[in-house]
């Protein structure tokens, strides 16, 4: 939940109109959750209802969903530009029938599992759990828009893990500075900050760390004013602001894959999703997604116009 706060304030920034139509749609939502029945009637009835976070790359995950399904001969629905919780509270009360969540978010924030899981670890987990709320996942796709160091292109020169930056800090010596750009919350985190510089052995001191709004991040990291910044791995400001991003090589920080996941009673009464949406998933990496959030927050291209390129680019439609 705080990794998915972070990022909406970062596309803040970024998103502009979109947002602000995605957000409205999404406090309209919310009064609707407040006011119908948790659920239809009779299962099957009425269109299939899409949800959809409120950042970039949700909102085109969401469209890219309502337009396939459309195009493969199935009425649905999209409503998009909700917070993570409301999305998941939607989906358990019957309000939402096919979403896309990140398997660290449910495993973590909605299923408060603490152990530390790598990615296929996660996703059968949090599988398992939530098939007994009635959410089926299904195939994960190979994105994994998790937290990153990322670096300006010309400082990093050779470096393209955390190990060998740390490496190069301890070498460097404590007379060298080393700016690191962190959001205020990472900072503070008990799992943040201070335990990713134990783990890769950074010798960070105060001096070094410059707490901004997450946005500002990427800003300073573009104006090459830091050595290090927080990023996502999926952000398109990494492509849009030439970063590297370096290899997270002992796996500290916990996957974030996208995963499309169904109501198991809207599953029943559809059950062709299963294959549709494990074939969409399978056309998702990390360099599709970032490319998609790349056209929509750099070049301002429509959300829509990206996600159906995407579509037709891999004959889906």
């Amino acid at each position: 939940m705080k990794h998915e706060n972070t990022r909406r304030l970062a596309n803040l920034l970024a998103e502009g109109r979109s947002f602000w139509l995605a957000a409205a749609a999404g406090l309209a939502f919310a009064a609707l959750l407040l006011t119908t029945a948790p659920a239809r009637a009779q299962e099957g009835a009425g269109p299939l209802r899409i949800g959809g976070k409120n950042f970039t790359e949700q909102l085109i995950l969401s469209s890219m969903t309502t337009q396939y399904l459309k195009a493969k001969g199935i009425d649905a629905t999209l409503t998009s530009g909700l917070g993570s919780t409301l999305m998941r509270q939607a989906m358990e009360s019957g309000q939402l029938d096919v979403v896309w969540d990140y398997t660290g978010t449910a495993l973590i924030v909605f299923n408060k599992v603490e152990e530390k899981l790598d990615g296929p670890e996660s996703y059968k987990r949090v599988k398992a759990l939530d098939a007994a709320k009635g959410l089926v996942w299904l195939d994960p796709s190979q994105v994994n828009n998790t937290y990153a160091f990322a670096m300006p292109k010309e400082r990093a020169g050779d470096i393209r893990t955390l190990s060998a930056y740390a490496e190069k800090m301890r070498k460097d010596g404590d007379d060298t500075k080393h700016p690191l750009a962190v959001d205020m919350e990472f900072a503070a985190r008990p799992d943040g900050l201070e335990p990713l510089k134990a783990a890769y052995q950074l010798p960070f001191g105060r001096k070094d760390v410059i707490q901004l709004d997450p946005g500002l991040v990427y800003t300073a990291l573009k104006n090459n004013q830091v050595d290090l910044g927080l990023v996502y791995t999926t952000d398109g400001r990494v492509k849009g602001f030439d970063l590297v991003l370096l290899e997270d090589d002992l796996h500290f920080f916990p996957p974030y894959n996208a995963v499309p996941v169904v109501r198991k009673a809207a599953l029943d009464a559809h059950p062709e999703l299963a294959d549709l949406l494990n074939a969409l998933s399978s056309k998702l990496d990390n360099a599709a997604m970032t490319d998609m959030n790349y056209q929509v927050d750099i070049n301002q291209q429509p959300v829509d116009k990206v996600a159906g390129d995407f579509l037709r680019g891999h004959g889906l439609i």
